[in-house]
């Protein structure tokens, strides 16, 4: 028990000529003994007992002269710590059942339930404002763990779940059970948003941990799959904007974290415009500024761009250069081919492309954003019919030549049967009006300018910028 709170002391009072230190404070209940002292919970266990834990605690930390605590936070703390020590107790067990081999006797539901209760003694102690501004990073550890305990619970759920499955012929789910496949991780998620309302609800230290709850419901829905409850996020956040500090005061892991996941909200809900303005300010800030090891940081920029890359095709029409994507070996191979195709004007190999990544592209919700790359490709090869038409001289004057304007239908259809595009009648010829509905498309979307002239079975284009943005 001496460790811990030593350690608690040292935080609580701060080293010589610096203030107390809430991030150390924080680790005084993190539940992962640090690697200097592997055996800091098994000897925070046997110091104590059920019995005279709060006995215990109270000459650790009311009556101890290195701290000077007033009764109500004393009392505060003697609470979250007996709760902790209830909590090591269930987190031992399961951890020895699970590295012994025994994972079906781990309780992780109640190392959950054990996790939630040091929760709650947090959360009241800040709800009665006894806790001071800089120990907000407990709240940091005590969500963050809140969500990784509940996911394991809701897994030995799970595989338990399907152990009982496997061991019958027969099984007939019901479509009614009140089970949730992710029971844990949802009362998780009002924990946090519990969190988030006390931070939102104070007009000074807790809206430190603001933002900081926001990304742990963020990344909580997005594994829930409710997206949609983070625009409730969004709203809070907005309406509270004029008692808060600017985003610029937080940490910079907040910011990233959070412009990141308004980015992929934005982009889910196709307003690609903002999606792109959160996600390249996410990606600029975590490229320059932010902390951690290279590892870590890596791993960021690498989420960032699985959505910045896509959202750029379609705002832009850029594509990433294989420099981009050359210190990321996944996204080079899911997204170099599709480049590659799409530069290359290749429908076929756009369609292998998209076919050896749909699996990723799909789990990341990217799929059919990437699917609007064929319009590029089709763009692409009229512009090549287009440029290959050359030029044609004046009629009147003879002024400088001018490219050709007006274009035969059947030569953007053998360039599309080159390219590998299905406009094919099944007689060996083309479907010409197969044919003309992509031309028709691809005008809509200003692609290209110009009209189709069915009787003449030509397509007339612009003298001036028949491909927007293209230079031509």
């Amino acid at each position: 028990m001496d460790a811990i709170f030593e350690h608690f002391a040292q935080a609580y009072n701060g080293q010589k000529g610096y203030g107390p230190d809430g991030y150390d404070l924080a680790n005084t209940i993190r539940p992962q003994a640090p690697t200097d002292d592997p055996a800091r919970f098994y000897n925070f266990l046997r110091s104590s007992n059920t019995y005279s834990i709060q006995t215990d605690l109270r000459y650790k930390l009311q009556y101890n002269p290195d701290l000077k605590l007033d009764k109500k936070e004393a009392s505060a703390w003697i609470e979250v710590f007996t709760s902790f020590y209830k909590f090591v107790s269930v987190l031992l067990t399961a951890e020895e059942a699970q590295n012994a081999g025994r994972a079906k006797e781990a309780d992780w539901s109640g190392v959950y339930e054990g996790w939630r209760d040091v929760v709650n003694s947090l959360y009241k102690g800040y709800q009665s404002n006894v806790f001071a501004a800089w120990t907000v990073p407990c709240l940091y550890v005590a969500g963050k763990y809140l969500r990784v305990f509940a996911i394991k619970a809701d897994d030995k759920t799970a595989s338990q779940r399907d152990s009982r499955l496997a061991s019958r012929a027969i099984q007939e789910e019901d479509a009614f059970s009140p089970d949730s496949k992710h029971e844990k991780l949802e009362d998780a998620a009002r924990q946090i948003n519990r969190i988030f309302g006390l931070c939102i609800s104070d007009r000074e230290s807790r809206k430190w941990a603001l933002y900081y709850t926001a990304n742990l419901l963020f990344k909580t829905y997005f594994k829930l799959g409710s997206i949609s409850l983070s625009k409730n996020i969004l709203r809070s956040l907005r309406a509270s904007t004029a008692d808060m500090p600017p985003l610029s005061a937080y940490p910079n892991a907040h910011r990233v974290t959070f412009k990141y996941y308004c980015g992929v909200i934005h982009f889910l809900e196709e307003d690609y415009a903002t999606a792109e303005e959160y996600l390249t300010e996410a990606y600029d800030e975590c490229r320059i500024d932010m902390p951690g090891d290279g590892g870590a940081r890596k791993k960021n920029m690498e989420l960032i761009l699985m959505y910045l890359i896509p959202t750029r095709l379609l705002t832009a029409h850029k594509l990433p250069t294989h420099q981009l994507l050359a210190p990321y070996p996944r996204l080079a191979s899911l997204f170099n081919p599709i480049s590659t195709s799409i530069r290359s004007a290749n429908l076929s190999a756009f369609n292998a492309a998209m076919e050896a990544g749909e699996d990723e592209f799909v789990k990341r919700r990217i799929y059919l954003t990437l699917e609007r790359g064929r319009d590029i490709i089709l763009r692409n090869i009229f512009r090549k019919v287009f440029i290959a038409g050359g030029f044609e001289e004046a009629k009147e004057g003879g002024g400088p030549a001018t490219r050709r304007t007006r274009v035969p239908v059947r030569e953007f259809a053998a360039a599309l049967q080159m390219a590998g595009a299905e406009v094919g009648d099944g007689d060996g010829g083309v479907d010409g009006d197969e044919v003309e509905c992509l031309i028709a498309n691809a005008i809509y979307k200003k692609l290209m300018k110009g009209y189709i002239a069915r009787e003449r079975g030509i397509v007339v284009l612009s003298k001036a910028g028949a491909f927007p943005g293209t230079g031509i």
